[in-house]
């Protein structure tokens, strides 16, 4: 997830350019995705995919990271959070529009590797908030947005983390991934 510094995911408008992604970030990005068997989505960030990557990776002006993802995403699979997205006929996906709790700590337990959630800003919060979440990536843009919508929203309680690992990019960036402490 990328988020400006004071907390924002999206600006109010729900515009993202002010997000910076570049060669070494999409490197980066791609050095986990390859431990990753499954993409979660909410509707809005599956279908914004959808309508991306199966073809991506074959366009004329194709970028090295475009293919790699592109390929990356044809072979994921993908579940997606959504009470009115029919799930009939998707390739690699199974929609999840009820019992979220049950079906994802069946997903969680079935053989496989890691679960990655891509943007879908409100999905991570129903997870967050239903416990599912095990570990944070966010890419901490030098940017300060004012408002917008929040990284995080309704927590109840307190959430302790630990870092796990840190990466600072030539652009600003920052990443941090967090655990949940035990």
């Amino acid at each position: 997830m990328h988020a400006s510094l004071d907390g924002f995911v999206a600006s109010a408008n729900g515009k993202l350019n002010w997000v910076t992604v570049n060669d070494e970030i999409f490197d980066f990005v791609d050095s986990f995705t390859k431990m990753a068997d499954t993409a979660l989505y909410g509707r809005v960030t599956y279908q914004m995919m959808e309508a991306y990557w199966p073809t991506a990776g074959q366009e004329a002006d194709a970028s090295k990271h475009d293919k790699e993802h592109s390929r990356w995403y044809e072979k994921v699979n993908k579940v997606v959070l959504s009470r009115t997205l029919p799930g009939q006929g998707l390739k690699n996906t199974v929609i999840i529009n009820d019992h979220l709790a049950e079906n994802i700590h069946a997903i969680k337990q079935s053989p496989g590797n890691d679960i990655l959630i891509f943007g879908s800003p409100a999905t991570s919060h129903t997870l967050l908030k239903e416990d599912l979440i095990d570990e944070f990536r966010i890419f901490v843009n030098p940017v300060l947005l004012g408002k917008g919508f929040p990284l995080f929203s309704g927590i109840e309680e307190t959430i302790k983390l630990e870092l796990a690992g840190y990466k600072n990019f030539s652009s600003g960036v920052v990443a941090l991934h967090y655990k949940k402490k035990q």
